[in-house]
């Protein structure tokens, strides 16, 4: 399966290391208006540099993975779809809501397969999590609890055009909620501080967040967020049910404890998302490998990161207004 890559950035690059790990795909091209960017992916991994119309045109592409800025998303989901190409986008499919639906509705009309990037749904150990819920470990789950905390802030210049915290950075942990919740959800409240950077509240944004989800049938689910943690990478889940609870720890550089007088310690824990997640980018390119390859639906679909984004969308306006809000308030 040949493959191109749309934006040679710090998530191209990840990309496009997991398409030279899975067998049977083939990077065959890389396109980004910043030349030097491309030539250093082309050097690495000895693709071709073609420009988007060039590749849009090309008869030797069979899928492409988007990795540009997030205004460029649902411009180029459409051009490549209609152009009977396989489409993997980051998220998010763009900002606004209307405009999701618009280029969903291009996608289903030409039928194209589009799978958009969640990565944490593939990671090993929230699958092995995850099956053990499917599987009834646990019982009926009742509540799930997500902890996403970043070393540090990304730079102000991000933060500017990212959308904001909860649909940059929470809206990963939105989507795990419904995948591990079950069923969709129905309200969200949220609350949000400055406590890290007082710039990024200057900039209009927060920090720190805490957002409570809920179900029709009572379900729940915390999240919270941070841009800061002194200790490192901070990625943990724990799902609560009638019969138990499973959990998913902390990934530190080395699987080892020592014991001395002074008691127990470990290593430090890996501090960025691209050392955390380097087998879940894997796993997610092979996955949307295969659905093409089969014919199957992909395992994140266009609608997965739509209702990510209301979700997103409720907890701004949960924070704007101070109150609970209903996931149908903001669905257009």
């Amino acid at each position: 399966m040949r493959f191109a890559v749309l934006g040679a950035g710090r998530i191209g690059q990840v990309h496009a290391r997991a398409i030279a790990s899975v067998d049977g795909a083939e990077f065959v091209a890389v396109s980004d208006p910043v030349t030097r960017a491309a030539e250093a992916l082309r050097d690495r991994f000895g693709c071709d540099v073609r420009t988007v119309d060039e590749l849009v045109e090309s008869s030797g592409i069979d899928a492409v993975v988007i990795c540009s800025p997030t205004d460029t998303h649902a411009d180029l989901i459409e051009r490549f779809a209609l152009r009977g190409k396989a489409v993997f986008c980051e998220k998010p499919i763009d900002l606004d809501v209307r405009r999701v639906r618009a280029c969903l509705d291009v996608v289903d009309r030409c039928g194209a397969t589009l799978m958009v990037g969640f990565q944490r749904r593939f990671d090993p150990d929230f699958r092995a999590l995850k099956e053990a819920v499917d599987q009834g470990r646990i019982g009926d789950v009742e509540m799930v609890t997500l902890t996403s905390r970043d070393p540090g802030p990304p730079p102000y210049e991000y933060i500017k055009r990212s959308g904001g915290i909860f649909r940059d950075m929470t809206v990963h942990d939105l989507d795990m909620a419904r995948w591990l919740l079950g069923e969709e959800i129905e309200n969200v409240l949220a609350c949000a501080s400055v406590l890290v950077d007082p710039e990024i509240g200057e900039l209009g944004d927060y920090d720190s967040a805490n957002v409570i989800l809920a179900t029709a049938s009572g379900k729940q689910c915390i999240i919270t967020n941070s841009r800061r943690a002194s200790y490192g990478y901070d990625q943990r889940i724990e799902v609560h049910g009638s019969g138990g609870s499973v959990s998913a720890r902390n990934h530190n550089e080395a699987r080892i404890a020592i014991a001395d007088r002074r008691g127990f310690t470990e290593p430090p824990l890996l501090d960025f998302f691209m050392s955390r997640y380097a087998a879940a980018y894997a796993a997610e390119i092979e996955a949307f490998a295969v659905s093409v390859q089969s014919g199957l639906k992909p395992p994140v679909t266009g609608y997965d990161g739509l209702q990510a984004l209301l979700l997103a969308e409720a907890a701004v306006r949960s924070v704007a207004e101070g109150r609970k809000v209903g996931v149908a308030e903001v669905s257009p």
